[in-house]
């Protein structure tokens, strides 16, 4: 029986350290390689082109959402898994839009993810219950015909920078990050910003906010902080 190889991807350690126990429990299954942030998912995804990758949504540095739409590029064969506390059609869709072929709530026990990488792994798709109550295929067709939007007209390097500008990041922490100049991250902030029809910085963190790109990790829905708090840079223009 061949063993298929995992990476998994998931900020909180000890929620990676209760998978990785359940996933080595079976013996056709090797953890290869964590990640505790989505672009080191991104990098560890390209180094060892596993099996399958089992990756949070809300994660820092590169979302879950982007994490999956880039596997494509960087390890075309590896099947993704999305692992979620969300049950909303919405993140459903979103995940498999972008490429997943399974979705597991983090809720349900851990027969359930054992199941989802069985499957994938063997091509197939999987769906924790409730999900499973609506067929796959339904989600799938949905998610092809949603309309494109203006997040769609970004490049992969400006939804990097999209949010880790959310986050709170300067240019030079961006260019430090992803390897670049700081004029080239500050080109390509102001690049996002005139497509998307953003002008500011408060504005750029209620977009990242309200399209998912970062989770609720800058305050309480709709709170948008004044500049400079939370270590947020000072709000300028363009």
């Amino acid at each position: 029986m061949a063993v298929i190889g995992i990476v998994l991807a998931d900020d909180h350690e000890i929620v990676r350290q209760g998978v990785r126990l359940i996933l080595e429990g079976e013996r056709q299954f090797k953890v290869i390689a964590e990640a505790s942030d989505g672009l080191q998912a991104l990098q560890l995804l390209e180094k060892f082109q596993p099996d399958v990758l089992i990756v949070d949504i809300a994660m820092p540095g590169l979302n879950g959402m982007e994490v999956i739409r880039q596997a494509r590029r960087v390890s075309p064969l590896t099947r993704v898994i999305a692992l979620s506390m969300h049950a909303s059609e919405s993140y459903v869709l979103a995940a498999l839009r972008n490429g997943a072929t399974g979705y597991v709530l983090k809720e349900f026990g851990s027969e359930h993810l054992v199941d989802a990488v069985r499957k994938v792994a063997a091509g197939g798709q999987y769906l924790s219950p409730p999900l499973i109550a609506r067929a796959v295929q339904t989600y799938v067709e949905r998610a092809e015909s949603l309309p494109r939007d203006s997040y769609d007209l970004l490049t992969t390097r400006e939804r990097e920078i999209l949010q880790l500008a959310a986050e709170g990041h300067t240019s030079s922490q961006i260019a430090a990050r992803l390897g670049i100049s700081p004029r080239t991250a500050e080109s390509h902030r102001g690049t996002l910003m005139r497509k998307l029809g953003i002008h500011n910085q408060s504005e750029l963190i209620r977009y990242a906010l309200e399209r998912g790109v970062v989770a609720g990790i800058i305050g309480p829905p709709g709170e948008i902080p004044a500049a400079g708090h939370e270590g947020l840079p000072a709000e300028r223009e363009g």
